[in-house]
């Protein structure tokens, strides 16, 4: 379930938007100016902003503008009457993401909150390979399984990218050599039996299902735990 801010002080507006989101799946956290909704952050993580521009003291601008300042980087959806194109404008140069003018139909801003949702979600998804419990963050260049980060050198993270990119695939050391080492033939080199036993080392121990197998006479396999 998606969990959404909602920094609107019109408390008619506030409770339209958190009633329909909340039939729709979405979970709602309602902040009448910009000091609560920052307090709100702190005491909790959320998946997306919905930031009304003129509040009391901090406008939603100048809040979106702190929370990118800050390298926050979950989406941000501006609310206002200023929906003139220079407002629009200054809007989106502070940060955000999308920007809907009041008044506005429920079935249009859902469809923006969707659409972001989406679009977040494909992000994320190219910056990380997820196999069941096992994740590899291609930005920070870790992984972690159950939540237990999983120390990698660089040739064991190249590995286990591939494996990643390919499981439920046969994948023969031939293979492997190509595609991790640069390697085009084998020269007799068990470079690749060493280094999944490294990764299965740090992978699979203390798990009762190993995900990294051999298939005898063929190679590895990445499988998800079932």
């Amino acid at each position: 379930m998606k969990k959404i801010l909602l920094v609107e002080d019109e408390q008619n507006v506030a409770a339209f938007i958190k009633k329909g989101l909340e039939e729709e799946g979405y979970a709602v956290e309602v902040a009448h100016s910009a000091e609560s909704g920052r307090e709100k952050l702190i005491a909790s993580q959320f998946d997306m902003f919905i930031l009304d521009v003129i509040l009391p003291g901090i406008s939603g601008l100048e809040l979106c503008k702190q929370l990118r300042t800050e390298d926050i980087q979950t989406p941000i959806l501006m609310l206002t009457a200023l929906s003139s194109t220079e407002n629009v404008v200054k809007g989106l140069n502070t940060g955000a993401d999308d920007y809907l003018a009041k008044p506005f139909k429920f079935q249009e801003l859902l469809a923006r909150i969707n659409a972001l949702a989406r679009r977040t979600q494909k992000f994320q998804n190219n910056q990380s390979l997820t196999v069941g419990q096992l994740v590899l963050d291609k930005d920070a260049k870790t992984a972690s399984r159950a939540g237990t980060e999983i120390k990698l050198t660089s040739t064991e993270y190249k590995l286990l990218e591939y494996i990643m990119k390919n499981s439920g695939k046969v994948l023969s050391r031939a293979e492997l050599l190509k595609n991790v080492w640069d390697l085009h033939f084998d020269v007799g080199t068990n470079v690749v039996d060493v280094y999944v036993n490294y990764l299965r080392n740090k992978i699979d121990k203390g798990f009762e299902v190993k995900m990294i197998q051999t298939v005898i006479g063929m190679g590895y396999i990445l499988k998800e735990e079932t």
